[in-house]
């Protein structure tokens, strides 16, 4: 008999779960959000390289073994982005407001479920250094996505 691991149970359900919202956001919207996701989403992976040689955090995924833990950066990082976009885009102060509360999620109280969890572990990153990061790149990829907008209307 299989022995439950909760800790590939929450791998899993942080991949899945948020999976499980995409198709009500719509294909026109996730077209429309995918490349925002995507930058964001790259640029989380080889951020998460230098994190992990600088020792500012460890990862520790039994579905992602190694430096860059893709059922976060491809679950609910990823949908999470999508939705932000879906929900916001057109409005910059609705967007950093929203991003910022989500944020506060993501920088406290995640760090310390995924490290109970024995999924993550902060170092020397501060859960205050890891919220500013976050708020730093929702500004700068809502300034990517604008860029985008701009080509295809250029492009039509």
């Amino acid at each position: 008999m299989v022995k439950f691991n909760k800790k590939i149970a929450f791998s899993l359900a942080t991949l899945i779960l948020p999976w499980l919202t995409v198709p009500f956001m719509g294909k026109r919207n996730f077209l429309r959000f995918l490349p925002v996701a995507s930058f964001i989403n790259l640029f989380l992976s080889v951020f998460s390289l230098i994190c992990n040689k600088k020792k500012w955090w460890k990862t520790n995924n039994p579905i992602s073994p190694g430096p860059i833990d893709f059922t976060y950066i491809l679950g609910p990082y990823f949908v999470a982005t999508l939705w932000i976009f879906k929900l916001t885009y057109g409005n910059f102060r609705k967007y950093l407001i929203t991003n910022m509360v989500l944020d506060l999620i993501n920088a406290y109280p995640m760090p310390y479920i995924g490290n109970k969890f024995g999924i993550v572990k902060f170092k020397k990153m501060t859960h205050t250094g890891w919220y500013i990061i976050n708020v730093s790149l929702a500004i700068i990829i809502y300034g990517f996505q604008a860029l985008v907008e701009k080509a295809i209307r250029k492009s039509n």
